[in-house]
């Protein structure tokens, strides 16, 4: 099973990364915490002005609370410590260096090696850079290298970070260190979080690393890392110019050969590793990128073709450092293990009796919640007798052979917003929502396409009945089999052209999406699908209502009055059901578009140009580099996996959804016909749709036109506070449009990730300018947005709201019967069994709950929106303050939410049965809260 496949890979990945010095100096605490050094550079301005004051801090000072074990006795008496001449400063650098927190045995006798190696000689050697070049040789000062002290004496050290240090002695007028390059000696690679060289008359320069060192047998080149200062590049100082540019050209490589798992090189190519023809034609899967199916570039292994495809459980390329740390393996890993159990008693329940592979009723979902898989006592005692070790299974883990209760049919307590309002601890009845039946009702479902897992599609009807944009040669007729007849009786007294023109009349359109894909979808085994649209009508209270469901097939004749079925709110217990049924397809199709499109396409593949473009064409001083930088973390490598075992050809999407092995081609059909950059900041994307107008007098400059919109509205306070935090930060090194088109760097990131990594709409005449500050700050606005608070929006509900399968069903295997169809007299006589059957099988539904399970949860090393956990990201205070304004905005806005959320005229999220709406509020702990906006697409 691919699901399994997922499973297993994600714990078979290990890597470290991330943390802070400052918290090793006992610094931890505010997120945004002010620089210790007085008179930091000012962001723009003169050279003159870009020194801090000396530090009188002592440099025991730099390793507080870190573990050290003593230095040999000949360090203690002076021995081997570069004698400091009055005309010289003696300069030492504090390394400190992460280590695995698990190793096995092979792992600890190669560092014992490595440490004797260290001993006679083999030892790992750093040099300082100037920032000034020696007038004589035009060359950056350099001092003498170095070696890193105490790796012998340290080897048996248990902390996870240990701290080794060099000295250097360098001439009075070496000027300020601006990079720091190390050559690693040793057999193995080894992670460098931070360094901090101090005795330097401009006081202590701080070096954030994060970073793998490859030893020379892997690569011979010294690895550079700059200093905390950002520098555009016109401002580049000299000493570090060809730095800057060579090690641009290491990141971008040549573009030929396959890359090893231990280079840092970022280069693009197309999806053409989704397939896997060697198994077979069925297993083929046509290239996404070029003419024949636009598609955003991905991240190049250098597998020529699909032949050479990565299949689980190799490990596929990433660069070195866009691996997953050591926590978030460990949370895969753990989930991993519960998920394994969870799918595999499913697995042999359907292999041994093929007559339960499908739920009897609404209590044999709900046994998965309260039991786990509740087995019949002859298929009990028949796999005990069979497969002995099944007892141990059942006996050892019944707590994990349960699956945790979905949000949307549990009980909780606001217990976040009674904090904020002061109430007791017993919250009032309107405050606890406990509805098991919710989904089943009308107003729910209405209610999840504003504050749902897909909040993104509902769009007001501007015009009636609804129209395809489809040919109608191919298609049929484009007007909607919708009429005034079927709704004027919903419309509170109104009339269609009023409710229109009143802005009450709203849908959920995806016809025009699934239609061209329909004959292939049907004609795939057990899945059925339509060509769907919902029509809601705003009602007085700010509620929607849906007033008519429209079902499409292709038509196979002229007029065939079975290609567009029209559905309305029942009037009788059949109609009741066959409404139900109505609901289940648009359902199913919302979560095909919603994987499939908006969070897949728009999230993770259009932003991994962006990333890998970042890393080709900004150095690693550049100021914009450090602002996107958090919002970069894990991106590329959770899509990495994603091509092994979520969109590759039977894969989790394609296992798991309605459309199957025509999945990833609906995403490059909307890639082509719907994505456009301009379109995807929030304030735009809601104008699009007809949900807002532009409004100055309001807040954030748009009325919504439904007031009660929680993902529009609580989106609107995290994108305005990102805005602010862009526009200050690039206000700030962009004095005006010249410095803008000037920073070649800049332009080099935008035109290649337009021009290379969405090569196939490189032409369309949309694409935002980058010509003034003020497109530099919307632009980086919008992909803040998307990193974070968007692919919160539209991830960490997955479970939670979708965990429970007759709600939200990803795949349908059966069409709604009309009267006189054999399957109508089945629906009739037992109306349970049969909508039950026509969604996913246990099998399946035990699958798809495993993995939305893995993708909903936190990692204990999630970093959240206006958090840097490493203070010393910038040298530069006027980025610091304008980062602790910003993390200032993003808390303000947690407690609007939670007072919206505490709020009883608001019905979308209060209310009885009814959820509060928690996925942007931007903190959270580990595991699966329904809450939480890390700063980056992290899984």
């Amino acid at each position: 099973m691919a699901s399994l496949e997922l499973l297993g890979r994600r714990m078979s990945s290990c890597s470290w990364g991330g943390g802070s010095a400052a918290a090793m100096r006992g610094g931890a605490g505010m997120c945004f915490a002010s620089m210790e050094a007085a008179g930091s550079r000012g962001m723009g301005k003169g050279a003159s002005r870009r020194r801090t004051a000396r530090s009188t801090a002592p440099v025991g000072a730099l390793v507080e609370r870190v573990v050290v074990a003593p230095a040999p006795v000949e360090q203690q008496r002076g021995a081997g410590r570069p004698e400091a001449h009055p005309q010289s400063v003696a300069a030492r650098a504090v390394v400190t260096v992460r280590r695995r927190r698990k190793e096995d045995a092979k792992d600890r006798f190669a560092e014992q090696l490595d440490a004797l190696a260290d001993r006679v000689g083999r030892s790992v050697l750093l040099e300082l850079v100037s920032t000034e070049t020696d007038p004589r040789k035009g060359t950056p000062k350099k001092s003498k290298p170095s070696a890193l002290v105490g790796w012998f004496d340290k080897k048996d050290v248990k902390a996870e970070r240990v701290v080794y240090t060099a000295e250097f002695a360098v001439d009075a007028g070496f000027g300020e260190p601006g990079a720091v390059t190390v050559l690693n000696r040793h057999q193995r690679e080894f992670y460098i979080e931070s360094i901090v060289v101090e005795g330097f008359p401009t006081g202590p320069a701080h070096f954030t690393c994060n970073s793998w060192v490859q030893p020379t047998r892997v690569s011979r080149d010294r690895r550079v890392f700059f200093s905390n200062r950002p520098y555009l590049p016109s401002e580049t100082p000299p000493g570090l110019r060809e730095l800057r540019l060579r090690e641009l050209a290491d990141l971008r490589g040549d573009g030929t050969g396959e890359r090893r798992i231990t280079d840092r090189v970022y280069d693009y190519d197309v999806y053409n590793d989704l397939g896997n023809p060697d198994k077979g034609v069925a297993s083929a899967r046509p290239v996404l990128g070029g003419e024949q199916m636009p598609y955003p570039r991905r991240m190049r292994t250098g597998h020529a073709s699909a032949e050479s495809r990565v299949e689980y459980p190799e490990p596929i390329y990433v660069s070195r450092d866009e691996e997953f740390e050591e926590g978030k393996n460990e949370m895969l890993s753990e989930g991993a293990i519960k998920a394994l159990l969870h799918n595999f008693m499913p697995l042999l329940v359907s292999s041994v009796s093929p007559d339960i592979r499908d739920f009897a009723g609404f209590h044999d979902v709900d046994n998965l919640f309260k039991e786990g898989l509740r087995l019949k006592q002859a298929l009990h005692d028949q796999l005990f007798q069979k497969i002995p070790f099944v007892r141990k299974i059942q006996e050892n883990s019944e707590g994990l052979l349960r699956y945790d209760t979905p949000d949307i049919i549990k009980s909780k307590p606001r217990t976040a917003t009674l904090s904020v309002i002061g109430c007791s601890s017993m919250p009032p009845p309107w405050r606890r929502y406990e509805d098991k039946f919710a989904w089943l009702r009308d107003d729910e479902f209405a209610r999840q396409a504003l504050a749902g897992i897909n909040p993104v599609n509902i769009e007001r009807l501007q015009a009636f009945p609804p129209v395809s944009k489809l040919d109608p040669a191919v298609y049929g007729p484009p007007e909607s089999a919708i009429t005034e007849e079927h709704i004027i009786g919903h419309l509170d007294g109104m009339s269609v052209q009023e409710a229109v023109e009143g802005s009450r009349l709203y849908m959920l359109d995806y016809h025009d999406i699934f239609l061209p894909f329909l004959d292939r979808i049907n004609a795939q085994d057990g899945r059925k699908a339509y060509g769907t649209r919902a029509v809601f009508f705003l009602t007085a209270a700010g509620t929607l209502k849906p007033i008519a469901i429209e079902l499409c097939l292709p038509p196979m004749t002229d007029g065939c009055k079975r290609a567009k079925r029209v559905f309305t709110p029942p009037a009788d217990a059949t109609s009741n059901w066959l409404w139900q049924l109505a609901k289940a397809h648009v359902c199913s199709n919302d979560a095909g578009v919603h994987q499939l499109i908006n969070h897949w396409l728009r999230t993770h593949a259009c932003m991994e140009p962006f990333i890998i473009a970042a890393h080709r064409q900004m150095s690693a001083m550049h100021p914009i580099f450090k602002l996107l930088k958090p919002h970069m973390r894990y991106t590329l490598k959770i899509n990495a996996l994603a091509r092994q075992i979520l969109i590759n050809g039977d894969g989790v999407i394609e296992s798991g959804f309605t459309p199957g092995n025509v999945c990833m081609e609906m995403s490059a059909f909307a890639y082509r016909e719907l994505w456009r950059l301009d379109q995807e900041g929030l304030p735009a994307d809601l104008i699009r749709r007809g949900m807002a107008v532009e409004d100055p007098s309001q807040p954030h400059g748009l009325r919504l036109l439904i007031e009660d919109y929680p993902y529009a509205a609580d989106g609107l306070l995290l994108w305005s506070a990102i805005s602010r935090w862009c526009e200050a930060y690039v206000a700030a090194y962009y004095p005006s449009d010249e410095a803008v088109q000037a920073d070649y760097e800049l332009q080099s990131w935008y035109a290649e990730a337009v021009q290379s990594g969405h090569a196939d709409k490189r032409g369309a005449p949309w694409w935002p300018r980058l010509s003034t500050p003020g497109d530099l700050a919307s632009l980086l606005t919008t992909l803040v947005w998307l990193c974070s608070a968007q692919h919160a929006a539209l991830n960490f509900g997955q479970y939670p709201l979708g965990g429970y399968i007759p709600n939200r069903p990803p795949l349908m295997r059966r069409l709604v019967p009309a009267e006189g169809d054999p399957e109508y007299a089945h629906l009739v006589a037992d109306p349970h069994r049969f909508f039950l059957s026509a969604l996913p099988s246990l099998t399946q539904t035990t699958t798809f709950m495993t993995v939305i399970d893995t993708l909903s949860t936190h990692s204990a090393d999630e970093e959240y929106l206006g958090e840097r956990p490493d203070e010393a990201w910038t040298a530069d205070p006027a980025a610091l303050a304008a980062a602790r304004e910003f993390a200032a905005d993003v808390r303000r806005a947690e407690e609007e939410i939670e007072r919206r959320n505490a709020d009883p005229s608001r019905r979308n999220r209060c209310g009885a049965g009814v959820l509060p709406y928690e996925l942007m509020a931007p903190s959270s702990g580990p595991g699966i809260t329904c809450r939480g906006v890390p700063n980056s697409v992290t899984i």
